[in-house]
């Protein structure tokens, strides 16, 4: 894990070097902050997210950017959470100190909101890309934007889908113990009370935890028609193949923090049973979609994993605050967001007072032998 992140280190200090080294056609050189887990059991979810930030970056800097008269060249300064609260406050703080003028970033809740506090204190913006826990926009503070829904619309979303569509009478809930699992199952089990479905059981566990069968054992006997996991794909691509081994039927039911392009890796044959959801548009619905996955293959050489469009669509935002307020000063770019009325990759973004989407969807998935597969589209 040490030899992965010096390798991201080197790439992040490499980008902002070649940034310094081209910055002699410029009159300068304007930092944003981009920050996720890019080692650990989530890497792959954060480097996806970074490599979206990163693409709108240099196609910015390809077609030339002129802010207040002056030529402007971008460089991502990218910091690695580790899908840990408190390395999340550290690296805000980096962040802060290094001189960004915004910040893409966390996609995980748990990250998102302690470094939210060290983004106010400084007045910067903040995008997040990910972090679905209400809590994140409802702390009070004027720098806290996202470009998902939140687990108050996905929660429900998700199980009025399980009601539904798969005629569910009961339900075991087990969720991560982090701020978004535990967000997301709370949400999910608020609705399943009010539309009258039987909860017999609500676990926690971990985010780092790899053997369930204690748990799952106890859920067996409970005989619940589907089981609710709220976490990441992490631990609930093991979660979902073991309670396949332990011989349970039931269906898992999860939420954005599963629903990713490697789940089918992590769950094996169990990816059969999963359906799950994401708080925004599904990818090939996206206005810029198609387009969209087909320049990041060509960049990156892989495909999407999930939150890549809307880091993309971030950087754009930030820079179009910019444009709009003629300037690259941190406050500036602040005071310009609330206004934001953007046309992009992920569709049109509008904030509401509190600095969430206006118009959010929630986007629901199987996967098909393995693929991935769009469901319904709730429009919220």
């Amino acid at each position: 894990m040490q030899a992965l992140h010096n390798t991201v280190t080197r790439i992040s200090i490499g980008a902002l070097v070649v940034a310094l080294a081209t910055s002699a056609h410029a009159d300068q050189v304007v930092k944003i902050g981009h920050f996720a887990p890019l080692t650990g059991m989530s890497a792959h979810v954060g480097k996806d997210d970074q490599n979206g930030a990163r693409l709108a970056i240099e196609e910015i800097n390809a077609k030339g950017l002129v802010i207040d008269g002056q030529k402007i060249q971008l460089a991502l300064v990218g910091e690695d959470d580790a899908a840990d609260p408190k390395t999340g406050t550290v690296v805000a703080q980096k962040l802060v100190d290094d001189g960004v003028v915004a910040v893409v970033g966390s996609d995980f809740s748990s990250t998102a909101i302690p470094a939210s506090r060290i983004f106010s204190e400084a007045g910067i913006t903040q995008i997040s890309t990910g972090a679905t826990n209400p809590v994140y926009t409802l702390q009070g503070f004027k720098t806290t934007f996202r470009v998902v829904g939140t687990d108050a619309q996905q929660g429900p979303a998700l199980a009025n889908y399980a009601v539904a569509a798969l005629k569910v009478k009961s339900v075991a809930i087990v969720d991560d113990s982090t701020s978004y699992g535990q967000g997301l199952a709370t949400e999910f089990e608020k609705r399943m009370k009010a539309l009258g479905v039987k909860v017999v059981s609500h676990d926690a566990t971990s985010d780092k935890a790899v053997d369930f069968r204690s748990v799952l054992t106890k859920i067996k006997g409970e005989n619940p028609d589907v089981i609710m996991y709220g976490g990441e794909d992490a631990a609930g691509g093991p979660f979902a193949k073991q309670a396949m081994q332990l011989g349970i039927k039931a269906k898992i039911l999860g939420g954005d923090g599963v629903c990713t392009e490697t789940l089918p890796q992590l769950a094996g044959q169990a990816i059969d049973k999963v359906i799950c959801s994401e708080a925004g548009m599904a990818l090939s619905k996206m206005p810029g979609g198609v387009e969209f996955q087909q320049k990041y293959k060509k960049r990156f050489g892989q495909p999407i994993e999930m939150y890549a469009p809307y880091a993309y669509d971030s950087v754009y935002i930030i820079v179009d605050a910019m444009k709009r307020a003629d300037s690259t000063a941190t406050a500036k770019i602040l005071a310009a967001m609330p206004a934001t009325n953007y046309k992009g990759v992920i569709g049109e973004t509008v904030f509401n007072p509190q600095g969430d989407l206006q118009h959010g969807v929630i986007s629901m998935f199987y996967y098909n032998k393995g693929v991935k597969t769009l469901i319904d589209i709730v429009k919220l």
